[in-house]
């Protein structure tokens, strides 16, 4: 990053976390922040999970506003999820200036993710200070780059004090609420519920609810016993396992990884992988581009490769 400029023109404290993808970029960030005057919280490396929480629970606690937070994972998407979790946090996975200018303009992003896998620390500098100099509201790409219209200026200002409440007990209540551990729901989890899951059916068991078209993110999920026959994919694939268990080989590069809840893989663009699921799955999947497959085995040959592993 030698060369880089920035500016941080006031007062900012940074908690910063990361899990083992997202380490190096997250210490290459600690390094820049701190060489500009910026007062840097390190929480360190964990689980993507943990660290996720980690920030964003010391963000949600903060009673300033200047409290932000810096967060690294594989994709920047699982660090996300659960720094959502907590009330008044607004993460936003970034993977370009683009994103971060959007985050802050219309959701008032307090918590910037980024992907370890994806994005070099010099990508990093620049979209650290798109997001630390975009105010609330100012245009944007989403806008044209022109000042947002009166209407939908007043849906924002009405925006912030909503989603504050979001995740807070209700006013009144005399007694606090503990929250049911069997029902309670990451983000991620949160997009499944009421949505309606297409069934996949050049794979049997399977189901899939798009979340965003291009690139494409998903919910999947398979039934138990369910296989996926060799395929590949044009674009490359990141997944986190929500809950279940699965198996992955990579035939391409002759690995299995055996996958349970909050597991995470990446799969290259053009690797060829074949897949056994040993319990009910469900999983966030996302690609790099469009979502395509192309099979290199039919589900026969897939099952009896499988059986004659085990």
């Amino acid at each position: 990053m030698a060369g880089a400029v920035s500016a941080v023109d006031q007062p900012l404290k940074i908690i910063t976390g990361a899990d083992d993808f997202g380490a190096s970029l997250k210490d290459a960030m600690v390094t820049h922040l701190r060489s500009l005057g910026v007062d840097v919280e390190d929480t360190g490396v964990s689980s993507y999970y943990s660290a996720g929480s980690e920030v964003g629970r010391r963000v949600s606690a903060s009673s300033s506003s200047e409290v932000r937070g810096l967060v690294c994972c594989g994709t920047g998407v699982g660090v996300a999820m659960f720094a959502n979790k907590f009330p008044g946090v607004y993460a936003a996975t970034c993977l370009s200036v683009e994103d971060a200018v959007n985050a802050r303009s219309i959701s008032n992003c307090n918590v910037l993710a980024f992907s370890g896998i994806k994005t070099s620390p010099e990508t990093a500098v620049e979209i650290f200070d798109a997001w630390i100099k975009t105010p609330f509201k100012s245009p944007c790409p989403a806008s044209g780059s022109e000042p947002w219209s009166s209407v939908i200026s007043s849906f924002l200002d009405n925006s912030l004090s909503e989603m504050s409440q979001i995740g807070k007990s209700t006013a009144g209540d005399s007694t606090t609420k503990k929250i049911d551990e069997t029902t309670a729901s990451c983000v991620i989890c949160c997009l499944a519920k009421n949505r309606e899951f297409t069934p996949v059916d050049i794979m049997p068991g399977g189901s899939m609810k798009i979340v965003r078209e291009t690139p494409t993110s998903a919910i999947v999920r398979f039934k138990a016993g369910s296989v996926e026959p060799a395929h590949h994919h044009t674009f490359g694939h990141d997944l986190v396992v929500i809950k279940g268990k699965k198996s992955v080989w990579n035939l391409s590069k002759k690995e299995r990884a055996d996958l349970v809840d909050g597991d995470y893989l990446f799969t290259p663009a053009g690797d060829v992988h074949r897949v056994k699921y040993h319990e009910d799955t469900e999983l966030f999947i996302t690609w790099d581009g469009h979502w395509d497959i192309f099979l290199d085995e039919d589900l026969e040959t897939a099952k009896k490769a499988i059986e004659e592993e085990a």
